[in-house]
């Protein structure tokens, strides 16, 4: 038995780190955005003699931490060989929510087939994505799908999530080396800047749910926290003549929306650019195949 699903990534702009032993409590609090760019996965399922899980990711065997994991809390004591073959439309360790859209997209395909209701899917998802330390808010952000209020933590119906309308192209740039988000999620004195910066600029979005107001916010949050390198912060100040720019947390990438062709010429000279849409579906199953 196979299944096709696709999930879209997700870009956080600002966030307050919120812990809770309940982990579908557990999360972050911000505002951001689902890319029409993200991760396809095919799924194929057999029954054996126990659980094994193969996943291969842009052609090449990987551990896959989170898939792995993902898995392994959807499918329990199923016994069952799964093989995963997913491809990334954008990079890993830059902010592109890819661990979440690669898990969740091979979560989904496999519920799916078996029959698991989605909620179960996301749920193993982002579970794993905070035990393995990979991420706080994606796949509560993209349950909702679309340009997004993380106004309380955790997976909806627990935590709550709102969208906000408007549906803009966003140029994408990598301009730096990987980030690895567990790393920087460890780090005591960087959580509390998170938090302080965070809290104040969730309200502030609530109170004017708009995506001029949740650029305004992220760009001003990557500065005031000391977040985003020198490099990041030259290429928000050149994609501020055509738009607005903020860092994509936590990677070494920005995140525009203004005039797209010319914010794509303007930021490729730092690093590879290209545009996207928002997505406002959220993850799906794409094709059936016997």
């Amino acid at each position: 038995m196979r299944a096709r699903a696709f999930c879209p990534g997700h870009i956080t702009g600002f966030f307050e780190i919120c812990r809770a032993d309940n982990l579908l409590a557990s999360g972050s609090r911000g505002g951001g955005l689902c890319t029409s760019l993200g991760a396809l996965s095919d799924v194929g399922i057999e029954r054996s003699e126990g659980l094994a899980i193969d996943v291969n990711i842009d052609g090449e065997p990987r551990e896959a931490e989170v898939t792995r994991a993902a898995l392994g809390r959807l499918l329990g004591e199923e016994q069952l060989r799964v093989s995963v073959t997913t491809k990334l439309d954008l990079p890993e360790s830059q902010g592109f929510g890819m661990s979440a859209a690669g898990a969740l997209s091979a979560c989904i395909a496999a519920s799916h087939i078996l029959g698991i209701s989605r909620q179960k899917a996301f749920e193993a998802t982002h579970i794993a994505e905070i035990e393995c330390g990979a991420g706080l808010g994606d796949v509560s952000a993209i349950h909702c799908a679309g340009v997004t209020i993380r106004e309380s933590p955790g997976l909806p119906p627990t935590g709550r999530v709102h969208r906000i309308e408007g549906a803009p192209e966003v140029v994408l740039a990598v301009v730096g080396p990987p980030i690895k988000t567990s790393d920087m999620l460890k780090d005591v004195e960087l959580a509390q800047r998170v938090n302080r910066g965070g809290a104040g600029r969730v309200s502030q979005l609530l109170g004017r749910p708009t995506v001029d107001d949740l650029m305004r916010l992220a760009s001003s949050f990557a500065l005031e926290t000391g977040l985003a390198s020198e490099r990041v912060i030259a290429a928000m100040e050149a994609a501020s003549a055509a738009g607005a720019a903020s860092m994509v947390m936590l990677g070494n990438s920005v995140f525009a929306i203004g005039r797209t062709e010319k914010l794509v010429d303007i930021l490729s000279a730092f690093g590879e650019a290209r545009s996207c849409g928002v997505d406002s579906v959220g993850a799906r199953i794409l094709l059936d195949r016997a």
